[in-house]
């Protein structure tokens, strides 16, 4: 008989990675706030339930959250018809999404004390497209006996687990970091891109030598995704992510002064158009 896996949050990310444990053997119970996503879920696979104490009930020993923030984590698990309303014990919650280190330190500490559950932090990087394909990074955080206990769920997911200790907010941190490169090279790439233009230099040609060359990165690689991100899409999280790891730096006097060019110049250097206020 096949585990069964909660799944809370079947977004851009969060659906083609239910998929994915699906079509591994897992049973997945799956929620959504939005219910326009329930046709296309039950028709993958997945069974999609109507309340969140339904999938605290049904899971067998986790939940994935891949909700948006902070709040909504606090939500899904302590609101008035959350997790909770369950009374589930010995489950782990699986934080997917991406906090700040200490928002998820904080609500580690909330559900350590105020339930019966446990909860570890298990942030990702590789977009949709690795969603999709199933090679997410992952990376992880909280006590080392739940992560290894779960990595069936991690290896379905994705193509690499790190582990970066018994702090639940190291994993977060670790997802800046990479976030925070990936800025400043994605900067990088887009002014180099700008000059070999003035040059009429053939783009392709350019990205062919870089790839071969000293120059060569994974945003060099997947420019041609890249070049599409918007405010709206990938560009817009990635924003977020550099203002977050900035914000960072300061609480612990770390100056970051490429981090902090990247996030003012990004728009700019890719040539979009910023995000509304």
């Amino acid at each position: 008989m096949s585990k069964k896996i909660g799944f809370v949050g079947l977004g851009a990310i969060g659906f083609p990675m239910a998929v994915n444990l699906k079509k591994a053997g897992f049973e997945v119970i799956g929620y959504d706030a939005f219910k326009g996503v329930y046709e296309k879920a039950n028709g993958a696979g997945i069974k999609m339930v109507e309340t969140l104490k339904e999938v605290a009930e049904q899971a067998d020993e986790a939940i994935i959250s891949m909700v948006r923030d902070y709040e909504q984590n606090v939500d899904i698990i302590f609101g008035e018809d959350g997790l909770l309303s369950a009374q589930p014990k010995d489950k782990t919650i699986i934080v997917m999404s991406t906090l700040a280190p200490d928002k998820m330190n904080d609500l580690s500490k909330k559900v350590d004390e105020e339930s019966e559950l446990k909860i570890i932090s298990a942030s990702v990087s590789g977009g949709i497209s690795g969603a999709q394909a199933g090679t997410l990074s992952i990376m992880t955080s909280g006590s080392k006996t739940i992560v290894d206990n779960l990595k069936g769920y991690f290896d379905v997911i994705g193509s690499h687990t790190f582990y970066y200790g018994n702090k639940p907010g190291n994993s977060e941190a670790a997802k800046l970091i990479n976030n925070m490169i990936l800025g400043i090279n994605i900067n990088a790439v887009a002014e180099g891109l700008k000059l070999a233009n003035k040059y009429d230099l053939p783009e392709e040609e350019i990205l062919n030598l870089l790839q071969v060359s000293t120059g060569d990165s994974w945003v060099v690689r997947n420019w041609n995704d890249i070049s599409e991100w918007t405010a709206d899409t990938e560009l817009g999280v990635l924003i977020t992510d550099l203002k977050a790891s900035y914000n960072e730096g300061l609480k612990h006097n770390v100056t970051l002064p490429f981090n902090d060019l990247s996030s003012k110049q990004l728009f700019d250097s890719m040539g979009k158009e910023k995000p509304k206020a």
